[in-house]
This record gives C-alpha cells, structure tokens and sequence, in this order.
C-alpha cells in the first residue's frame, strides 16, 4: 500500500518510457529509492538497452559527406533563386 504523495508500482512504469526518454539520473527517483522491484525492472531495461546498442553501433560518416550535403544545398538554394518569382 502507497502512502499519500507516493507513486505505486503500476504508476511509476506508467511514466517509465517518459523517464527514461528524458535521460535524466534517476537513481534519485524517489519510487526508486524505496521500490527493489523497480530498481530491478529498470536495471533490466538499461542492460537491454546497452545491448541493442550494441548491435547497431553508431558510426561517423566521413567527412566529405558533410562536403557533398553542404554543396547539393548551396546548389539547391542557387536553382531557387534562379527562378522567376511568381505574382
């Protein structure tokens, strides 16, 4: 049972997707600080989370695509102007 002004179970993972989104630390969360299943449920998501990760590493592009992006642009603003204006 919830004391007034506390978060069940059932209304912090409600709200869960919406912490974790936000990125913010909650090792502080008050529901957390008291709640050992929550604590585990959301360190299960984060270890699968790592984990999906992991299968899509993220990589940089190169830098001369950044070059071909920024001249397709700049072409792509002088064939606007180029156009007559219509009334």
């Amino acid at each position: 049972m919830t004391h007034p002004g506390e978060m069940s179970c059932a209304e912090f993972q409600a709200h869960l997707p919406e912490l974790i989104g936000s990125g913010q630390d909650m090792s502080n969360h008050p529901h957390l600080r008291e709640c050992e299943l929550c604590r585990a449920l959301l360190a299960d998501l984060q270890t699968i989370a790592d984990a999906a990760r992991q299968l899509f590493p993220q990589e940089e592009p190169p830098a001369e695509i950044w070059d071909k992006i920024e001249s397709a642009l700049k072409s792509e603003d002088g064939k606007e102007e180029s156009l007559p204006k219509s009334k």
